[in-house]
């Protein structure tokens, strides 16, 4: 059964904020009038999700962000003005939910003091391609050899690690998975002139 927006979202006529961890910090494509650094509790980024058409293939599959529970993570909030709500809803809902593995879901974001409710995706842990907590080593190799249609996984990996720091929300654990990511390269080409 493929994920669907609640109902009510597409009609109703009000601001809309909506959360990114990953990608949508960094290519939103939608418009937006306001852009926030925002934490959300209960939620963590990390990559639990096998890619096979965007960053991986069947037989070398990459891995994407996903929002598993616990934890807390830090990300972006954009404000999408109630004129741009239906547009932005439509092409979120092509972008995130094409396959199963995303669910929308509504959640409470803080803002600097306050808190704001946010539409954002999160993991289906009952899809295939979801992948629980890999080793770190395990993601790192997966990254480092994955390609699909939109390009290299590290690319996705180095994108979000800089714009999340751009933001002012750097991801310590998203760092460090890059260095080991970028060390397996190169323990893998001084390994290859012995």
């Amino acid at each position: 059964m493929t994920a669907v927006l609640p109902r009510d979202t597409l009609t109703r006529r009000a601001p809309l904020w909506v959360f990114g961890y990953g990608s949508l910090i960094w290519r939103p494509g939608f418009r937006f009038v306001e852009r926030r650094p925002a934490v959300l509790h209960g939620w963590h980024r990390s990559f639990c999700i096998w890619s096979t058409h965007y960053r991986g293939t069947p037989e070398r599959p990459g891995l994407v962000l996903g929002l598993d529970r616990g934890g807390s993570v830090k990300g972006v909030a954009f404000r999408v003005a109630a004129r741009d709500r239906p547009a932005t809803l439509r092409y979120l809902r092509a972008r995130e939910l094409p396959t199963d593995v995303y669910v929308p879901r509504f959640v409470f974001l803080r803002l600097g003091g306050r808190r704001a409710r946010a539409l954002t995706f999160v993991v289906d842990k009952t899809r295939p391609s979801y992948t629980g907590k890999l080793p770190l080593a395990v993601q790192a190799r997966h990254i480092r050899h994955g390609q699909g249609r939109t390009g290299r996984n590290l690319d996705y990996l180095r994108n979000t690690v800089a714009h999340l720091e751009a933001a002012g929300v750097p991801d310590p654990r998203l760092r460090a998975l890059l260095r080991r990511v970028q060390d397996f390269g190169l323990k893998r080409s001084s390994g290859g002139m012995r």
